[in-house]
């Protein structure tokens, strides 16, 4: 099965020098703590300036304006976002969600 990647928000004429490195940390920290997990997609959000790569297990990792990565997880209840410093808390946070919805 052969499946693409598509990256979205990036100006593709020329990326930033901040959204590149930021990136760059993402898939380094996706290389290091995940890589095992599908990724759904790999963007850029203008409005919050974060670069991201969102995987089918509803984690992102983002890091904005290269700075340290950030993992964020959604609370599907409430729609509001948390921010977890690392992949563990944030599959932490998932399960502990997925316990309260059963």
């Amino acid at each position: 099965m052969n499946r693409e990647i598509t990256m979205y928000g990036f100006n593709y004429a020329s990326i930033a020098y901040c959204e590149a490195k930021g990136l760059s940390k993402c898939l380094d920290a996706y290389a290091e703590h995940v890589g095992s997990e599908s990724i759904q997609q790999i963007g850029f959000n203008e409005n919050s300036g974060y670069v991201y790569i969102a995987l089918d297990n509803g984690i992102q990792i983002c890091s904005a304006f290269a700075n340290d990565v950030e993992y964020l997880v959604s609370d599907y209840m409430n729609g509001e976002e948390y921010f977890c410093s690392s992949y563990d808390d944030a599959k932490l946070y998932i399960e502990n969600q997925n316990q309260e919805t059963e």
